[in-house]
């Protein structure tokens, strides 16, 4: 009974350090490859506002953002792997542009801090005042220069037609968006001086009430 008592106790020890060595091992792994790879934040249903003056002027909606740390580059990135909702408001605090998409990447450079943002996937692009609604797969925004661009297809639908082509350049609220080699566009006359223009449903509060 006695040697059947220790050699429990040894066969005990022995996987005890099996299971440290083996942990160690995978911790050993992790610190090498796996850790450098990891995102030094996580944040979900990220929720973020940026005011002037009291002023709303960009509001933003990420299901998953995860943030990397500057690489031997001097680059620090944010990625968001489930895409992301940006809200762009006007002088007059109204809701005037509007971007999604399916994936999305900020990178921040230089002593500077420059940004850019590139969208990726089913990017949208809605312009609420003109009524106007851009689609395309990838657009690139700079920040610091407050512009927009991209060198793929184009599909622009406002209430005065359709136009569609290769490349774009506009200002960050998408006011002046311009195809850079449109094809096969079509455009809608309207000549009734009867017509009503439609409401602006996003800003629109109703009338007052006496």
């Amino acid at each position: 009974m006695k040697f059947l008592k220790y050699s429990i106790v040894a066969v005990a020890a022995l996987c005890v350090a099996t299971v440290v060595i083996s942990c160690d091992q995978k911790l050993k792994n992790i610190d090498s490859g796996q850790l450098k790879e990891a995102p030094a934040q996580v944040v979900e249903n990220m929720n973020a506002s940026q005011t002037k003056n009291g002023q709303k002027e960009i509001r933003m909606f990420a299901p998953l953002m995860e943030r990397y740390d500057k690489n031997s580059e001097g680059v620090a990135y944010e990625d968001f792997p489930k895409g992301f909702n940006v809200y762009g408001y006007n002088e007059e605090g109204f809701l005037e542009t509007q971007i999604s998409s399916d994936k999305a990447r900020h990178t921040t450079t230089g002593n500077d801090g420059a940004e850019k943002w590139a969208a990726y996937g089913n990017v949208v692009i809605i312009n609420h005042i003109k009524r106007e609604t851009i689609t395309t797969d990838t657009v690139y925004w700079d920040r610091q220069n407050q512009l927009i661009w991209t060198d793929c297809y184009v599909r622009m639908v406002s209430p005065q037609g359709l136009m569609q082509g290769y490349g774009l350049k506009s200002d960050e609220m998408a006011r002046n968006a311009q195809l850079l080699r449109p094809f096969n566009s079509f455009g809608i006359v309207i000549e009734d001086s009867t017509r009503v223009e439609p409401v602006d449903s996003i800003n629109f509060i109703g009338p007052l009430l006496p």
